[in-house]
């Protein structure tokens, strides 16, 4: 809540934090949660479409999500970031996609410290109010109908925006799902890294405290019953052809999903 223009007895207390009202959103945390998302989106969209839509803009946004959903109840967890924070160079990040806040989280999560940009499908940028927020922060945008198209697409794009000291986010995944599908789990982050002579990060996520929603996709139930995890990976040099290297990555994320007890999510065949 931002309060520098309320009179100075309301200034004096934060209604989201008091203890009378948390209760309320704990019990309802997508009533609490989801028009709190909507507004920080129409914040940004109005950002974007004005041309303000920056770093800096892009973080805080990223950050008030994450806040929302923790004081919707949900617990959040992360392992391993200094292993991001040990590489000088960009690297290609490649995660598995299980739900919209890994999106709307990463920013928050490595912009700060590795200037990202997503790889993602170009239908998203002209969705209204997401749209203008997507692109405005320089996304490598592939359709997805042409696989070889989207590989030299993402190879050249890729190129100049590693050469501007950005890292790259992959989601190898064709859509989101609720389960890690090793088969589907795509090499384009490998064939970018190897090409660019950059290394290729792991990140493990479970995210299913926000799944996908019934009706309007982005929006699902929430659950503060279950934990947010994020596991950063050793980053790698890609060997060889990349498949041994791509086998480390997938072998990160599925042991990961079984230390967090969640075998059920991973499918190999």
């Amino acid at each position: 809540m931002n309060n520098r223009n309320l009179p100075n007895f309301y200034s004096q207390f934060n209604f989201y934090e008091t203890t009378f009202i948390e209760p309320v959103y704990r019990y309802f945390p997508t009533l609490y949660f989801v028009p709190k998302v909507v507004s920080i989106f129409l914040q940004a969209n109005d950002y974007a479409v004005k041309g303000n839509y920056n770093s800096r803009a892009w973080i805080e946004s990223s950050h008030r999500i994450i806040k929302a959903l923790e004081k919707a109840g949900v617990k959040i967890e992360i392992e391993n970031i200094n292993l991001m924070k040990n590489e000088k160079e960009p690297v290609i990040f490649v995660a598995n996609h299980m739900s919209t806040f890994e999106t709307l989280a990463f920013p928050a999560i490595i912009h700060p410290i590795k200037p990202v940009v997503f790889v993602m499908k170009s239908e998203l940028v002209s969705v209204p109010i997401f749209g203008p927020v997507s692109a405005a922060r320089y996304p490598i945008l592939v359709g997805r109908e042409n696989p070889r198209e989207d590989l030299q697409l993402v190879l050249e794009q890729g190129k100049s925006r590693i050469e501007e000291g950005k890292s790259i986010i992959i989601f190898p995944q064709r859509t989101r799902s609720p389960f890690f599908k090793i088969k589907e789990f795509n090499t384009l982050g490998i064939k970018l890294a190897k090409k660019n002579n950059v290394k290729i990060q792991p990140i493990a996520l479970l995210t299913d405290a926000w799944p996908n929603g019934k009706y309007v996709k982005d929006f699902g139930k929430i659950h503060n019953d279950k934990t947010i995890k994020f596991s950063f990976g050793e980053a790698l040099e890609v060997e060889g052809n990349g498949t041994e290297t791509h086998k480390k990555v997938t072998d990160f994320i599925k042991n990961k999903f079984y230390e967090w007890g969640r075998k059920d999510l991973v499918i190999e065949d």
